[in-house]
């Protein structure tokens, strides 16, 4: 039944439905190494409900639910499949296959898989949206530290159309 000479690779049984999305592993550009040191992980299953705040020192897969605020700053947040989260996240990285109603800060990078839905603003230099994922709010891909820290906004510039100025007189309506 199975061929001796099989490299191992991964065969997906052909019952007519997608296979599970499994997120990519999260490689960091930062030389410096996380602040637990022994790459550790943690898994919320999904028979699992929180309520309250979720802090911590190491990365975290959530495929339960949690309402409240997460907060791993240096480290990794990926939200399962299963995963049902009302609640701010802020972390190093941010995974998204479930579903987040609530905001998403990361300091390097948020990726929403194909079966993953957002609704809340996103805070990271660098944004990754699947084909097929759910998106609904405002991204701030921010470069420096310094507006994480302040948690500041970026003022949003009108065009001068909007603003009502004497330039917009001068330009073509579309």
């Amino acid at each position: 039944m199975w061929d001796k000479k099989e490299t191992g690779a991964r065969t997906v049984p052909e019952t007519g439905a997608a296979p599970a999305y499994t997120p990519e592993p999260i490689r960091t550009t930062s030389s410096s190494s996380t602040s637990s040191g022994s790459g550790r992980s943690a898994i919320i299953g999904p028979s699992i409900q929180i309520k309250g705040e979720l802090q911590g020192d190491e990365d975290l897969t959530i495929d339960g639910r949690v309402e409240g605020k997460i907060e791993l700053r240096e480290h990794n947040l990926t939200i399962g499949q299963n995963g049902r989260i009302k609640a701010d996240l802020f972390a190093r990285n941010i995974v998204i296959a479930g579903e987040v109603t609530g905001n998403a800060h990361a300091a390097e990078r948020v990726e929403i898989a194909p079966s993953g839905r957002l609704s809340g603003d996103i805070t990271s230099p660098r944004i990754t949206i699947a084909d097929g994922a759910h998106f609904k709010g405002a991204v701030d891909m921010e470069r420096g530290a310094a507006s994480t820290k302040t948690g500041a906004r970026d003022e949003v510039r009108r065009m001068p159309e909007a603003a009502g100025s004497d330039a917009s007189k001068n330009q073509p309506r579309l």
